[in-house]
């Protein structure tokens, strides 16, 4: 399983949710807006920029497929554009049921 953490634009969202919606996996995500900032320039007070995050577990084998739908739907081609980062989960349980990894990743009513 893997943690994808997405940093975009806050213009861009919808469209990467509605892509992220048409993939036959459909991955649960949380969103929150933050603040910051990426490579300060020399001499130039840093600004904190608006964007979402976006954040999901995955299966291994979701990742790229997901990498790519965000890439294509967040951007711009403009400086900003934004961030991902990908990182190893060692587990998982839904609190509700104990089930864990894959099995806790499972949608249900």
């Amino acid at each position: 399983m893997k943690q994808i953490k997405a940093f975009i634009r806050h213009n861009m969202i919808d469209g990467v949710i509605d892509a992220l919606e048409t993939l036959d996996y459909q991955p649960g995500i949380t969103l929150s807006n933050v603040r910051g900032y990426g490579h300060p320039q020399e001499n130039k007070p840093c600004k904190l920029i608006e964007r979402v995050k976006l954040e999901m577990v995955v299966p291994d084998g979701q990742v790229n497929t997901i990498l790519k739908t965000i890439i294509e739907n967040a951007r711009t081609g403009r400086k900003g554009d934004g961030k991902i980062f990908v990182s190893s989960i060692e587990t998982a349980v839904r609190i509700r049921t104990g089930e864990e990894d894959s099995d806790a990743l499972q949608f249900r009513e």
